[in-house]
């Protein structure tokens, strides 16, 4: 019985960890990742009220196309995205329009292999459900 508790104390202290990562540090302050080595960028979606939304983001580079994955729990801004596909995106400052194209299928896994989440990163996200990915297609004027 002691193992039990032992063992409940503990899964309540990491789903507060995950809850906290993923809802707080993660969700809220959206933090840049780029001076550990992950390029990143701002996706900006758009609602159905024409209401935008920014969300910092890995940056994916797979055969020179550029991809986000959806690979948290918090997906909001990949609903937007598939509902209403032109995005602006932001890199270094400088912002462009793209068609947000869910991908799957050969292209899915060949980015997914590329670009994979190691176990501590899903343990630290909580197992999150399966990833989605987008590919991001440039809209030229």
């Amino acid at each position: 019985m002691k193992a039990l508790k032992w063992f409940g104390a503990t899964f309540a202290v990491y789903v507060a960890f995950v809850l906290a990562f993923e809802g707080g540090y993660l969700g809220i302050f959206q933090p840049s990742f780029e001076e550990s080595g992950i390029p990143m960028l701002v996706l900006t979606t758009t609602d159905g009220a024409g209401r935008s939304y920014d969300r910092r983001l890995a940056r994916l580079e797979t055969d020179e196309t550029l991809y986000v994955s959806a690979h948290h729990w918090t997906r909001g801004w990949y609903k937007r995205a598939v509902d209403n596909p032109r995005v602006q995106v932001r890199i270094g400052g400088v912002l462009s329009d793209f068609v947000a194209v869910p991908v799957d299928g050969e292209e899915f896994r060949r980015v997914a292999v590329e670009h994979p989440l190691p176990f501590v990163v899903r343990f630290l996200m909580g197992f999150p459900p399966p990833r989605d990915i987008l590919r991001l297609d440039p809209i030229t004027p």
